[in-house]
């Protein structure tokens, strides 16, 4: 039997740490190379493919065996926010390299939520996050745009790595819903999954009883998980503070990119020059569709809400009104503090 050089994979960034197993505590490596994450649009068997080279080391082995982890920062998001885009934005040789949405931490949220040890969970969390800040260049800064499914772990993550910053990205109210709306059944279902997760992460405060959510419709249930995500982020702001967790909306970050690239190379330390800001903002990033890679502007994505708007005008606006109602009740801002730029 070939014997494997845990080393060459735990510390090489084409091998990505792309699963946990609970039962045997190892971890599965696949092998994926900087253009092929370039090419994904999230680190998934659907995206990746399932022909790739793997590995599997147990967790202890691999924990041992890899480098120094690079500089490591978050974009947390609470969906359809153009948190793709940005992560995209962040593969920049010399600088950075964006993850998107890494299946790994998934798994932690799902082995959390079946009733793991607390502090097993931030045990692997921690060797999760050094494989997963394996330079795919010297200097290089690690940039993890998790899955929202993700967010429940932002405070143990935040905790374990004090050196790493992390901006909390969301769309407004209103273009969240409208998102909604426009991507049809399946995203009705996903809302609805989504919020049963946040039920079991325990960070659902609303004042509603559990037998309250069958009775909403499926943008309200939207909306409630909507609001339960901004609470998260405003514990966020108040536990680890301004200076390590800024906010941004999608909004500003469309109308404003290079602004907003300016302000996250000083937030994520990341020294990029004034021309390779306009470089990345004028780039594939902010010009092609984050999920179908074919040309995609500001103003296509502006158009595609519009005709949402139209089209389910009287349910976004009646659940918008109730949304803020439930907001107010429950003293969650619709806009979060600490913005990233004014």
């Amino acid at each position: 039997m070939q014997q494997v050089d845990i080393s060459a994979i735990a510390s090489d960034p084409a091998w990505l740490p792309h699963r946990y197993d609970e039962g045997h505590d190892s971890i599965h490596f696949v092998r994926l190379e900087r253009d092929g994450h370039r090419k994904a649009t999230f680190l998934t068997e659907e995206y990746i493919g399932a022909d790739l080279p793997r590995q599997v080391v147990r967790r202890s082995d691999a924990a041992l065996a890899a480098s120094p982890p690079a500089p490591l920062h978050f974009i947390f998001h609470s969906a359809f926010c153009c948190s793709t885009l940005l992560a995209r934005a962040f593969d920049y040789e010399g600088f950075s390299m964006g993850l998107k949405e890494p299946v790994l931490l998934n798994d932690l949220v799902g082995w959390k939520r079946r009733g793991a040890d607390p502090r097993a969970v931030g045990a692997v969390t921690d060797v999760a996050l050094s494989l997963l800040a394996q330079p795919f260049a010297p200097g290089e800064s690690i940039v993890v745009k998790p899955s929202n499914v993700v967010n429940s772990l932002s405070p143990g993550i935040l905790h374990l790595r004090p050196e790493t910053n992390a901006i909390l990205l969301y769309a407004p109210l209103g273009t969240y819903l409208r998102s909604v709306a426009k991507k049809g059944m399946w995203c009705r279902l996903w809302v609805r999954e989504l919020l049963l997760g946040l039920l079991q992460d325990g960070v659902v405060d609303l004042g509603f009883e559990a037998k309250d959510y069958l009775a909403q419709t499926d943008l309200q249930v939207a909306a409630t998980g909507w609001l339960a995500q901004q609470a998260l982020f405003v514990s966020l702001i108040k536990r680890f503070g301004p200076k390590r967790v800024r906010t941004i909306d999608s909004a500003t970050l469309l109308a404003r990119h290079h602004e907003v690239l300016a302000a996250l190379s000083a937030h994520f330390r990341l020294g990029l020059s004034a021309d390779d800001i306009a470089a990345i903002g004028s780039g594939y990033a902010f010009n092609t569709h984050s999920k179908f890679q074919g040309g995609f502007t500001a103003e296509d994505r502006e158009s595609e809400h519009r005709a949402a708007a139209e089209a389910h005008s009287e349910e976004i606006e009646k659940v918008s009104i109730w949304a803020e109602k439930v907001a107010e009740a429950a003293g969650i801002p619709l806009i979060l503090d600490a913005p990233l730029i004014h």
